[in-house]
């Protein structure tokens, strides 16, 4: 066995040990998950366990988002009838896995902030226990051409503030890219909501490209997109079928893992604290506040 896999499994049985003796977090973690978790600290277990704890702690603290989470319910079918949440089937030569997400309905009456944050992050869960092959990196392409300023009056700020963090911070990915296409003259305005979350860092990833350019493909090869991008990826429809079916297969651990995946914050250790957990709790959903904060 290479000394790579061995000294990777040895952190494995050290992060499950560490994991059992922590008395506030729960125990029945897949073993993937923890994989990822330490792929994506660069195998720094301290690094893994501070995440390790904010990822559950953040998933209690956010029962909106993670809790009730049931593919069948008309909100979440509702969810993937207006949207497209597509992982991409081929990665790029640096091993980097691709997302496109876009509303495909411009009728934002249609649309739930919260419902497509909870849709998101069930699809998020899909892969984060179910794919054995763990990409180096992951960059999610936003499509805004759907996205009118309506879309500003849909957000819901304690909702966001819990998405920046848990994606930032808590999730085991390592995010290399943010690329937001079709960007129309305004989405400055609403970008100007997200910023206040935004790690510097995480800033520095993200491009904005124009309607009808081709800018995206100097990071992105086009024939790893849908056809409807000039790819050679499958049609949307075809790919986002594929993944909903996934989505609802997971019905019956959906339907228990709000349960067990829970923090009891009455037996925390004194040492386990993370000031970064107090940014958790809610965030009054106001605009003024937000200037504020």
């Amino acid at each position: 066995m290479p000394d790579q896999e061995v000294e990777n499994n040895r952190d494995l049985v050290n992060i499950k040990n560490w994991l059992c003796k922590q008395p506030h977090l729960p125990h029945d973690v897949d073993e993937l998950l923890l994989r990822r978790f330490l792929n994506s600290c660069g195998h720094s277990l301290e690094r893994a366990k501070r995440t390790i704890d904010l990822f559950f702690t953040i998933r209690s603290n956010a029962p909106e988002i993670f809790f009730k989470r049931d593919p069948w319910a008309p909100e979440i079918q509702r969810v993937f009838q207006i949207t497209d949440l597509i992982p991409l089937p081929k990665k790029t030569k640096e091993n980097y896995k691709v997302f496109i997400y876009r509303l495909n309905n411009p009728d934002l009456d249609m649309f739930n902030f919260l419902d497509a944050v909870k849709t998101f992050f069930m699809l998020a869960d899909t892969r984060l226990t179910e794919e054995d092959d763990v990409p180096s990196g992951e960059i999610p392409i936003f499509d805004s051409a759907n996205v009118s300023l309506k879309f500003i009056s849909k957000i819901n700020l304690s909702v966001l503030r819990k998405y920046m963090l848990y994606t930032q911070e808590a999730i085991p990915i390592r995010l290399k890219q943010v690329h937001v296409i079709n960007a129309p003259a305004y989405i400055g305005k609403i970008h100007a909501i997200c910023k206040p979350f935004i790690k510097t860092e995480v800033a520095k990833l993200i491009k904005f490209h124009e309607p009808n350019s081709d800018t995206l493909y100097s990071d992105i090869p086009q024939d790893l997109l849908p056809d409807e991008y000039g790819g050679k990826a499958g049609t949307i429809e075809e790919l986002k079928r594929y993944w909903i079916k996934r989505i609802e297969a997971k019905r019956d651990w959906f339907l228990t893992h709000d349960q067990r995946w829970l923090v009891d914050e009455t037996l925390r250790p004194s040492n386990c604290q993370d000031d970064r957990a107090d940014k958790v709790r809610d965030l009054p959903g106001s605009f003024r506040s937000l200037a504020l904060d």
